[in-house]
């Protein structure tokens, strides 16, 4: 056992995130992403909700400040009128710990694309619409 590690952080988890190098990308999907077929690495955190991962790997994890983007979310695909209420959480979120953060919106098949190229695919039960998001990784000062 660990000091200080989120306890919503799994073995497999921690190890991925370790793994990971400058300018690597992570991507944590909703409970309607189709992770298997865009990951490489996918590591399961069923049972799990994004925002609740996304604070634990924020501490964590530096975001990559060297880049005009560091963080992205996916658009709303055309013609649908759904707000994705979750984007304000991961705003609090990510403004509460402390990173530098510059939020890109990445139309959704672009975003599938990206995703496909991140180093690693979260699997989440995260039921809200709209809730993927995208780490790009920093180094730890």
């Amino acid at each position: 056992m660990l000091k200080n590690v989120p306890k919503n952080l799994s073995p497999e988890l921690l190890k991925t995130l370790s793994e990971m190098g400058h300018g690597d990308e992570i991507c944590i999907g909703d409970g309607n992403f189709p992770a298997e077929e865009m990951g490489r690495r996918v590591v399961r955190c069923d049972g799990l909700t994004v925002p609740d991962l996304l604070k634990s790997i924020l501490e964590l994890f530096p975001l990559d400040t060297y880049v005009p983007s560091n963080v992205f979310l996916m658009e709303v695909a055309a013609g649908d009128d759904y707000q994705p209420v979750i984007w304000e959480e991961y705003k609090e979120i990510l403004n509460d710990s402390g990173e530098e953060v510059n939020i890109e919106h990445v139309e959704r098949f672009a975003f599938y694309d990206q995703a496909r190229k991140a180093y690693a695919v979260i699997s989440t039960s995260e039921e809200a619409l709209y809730a993927n998001i995208i780490l790009k990784k920093g180094v730890v000062k």
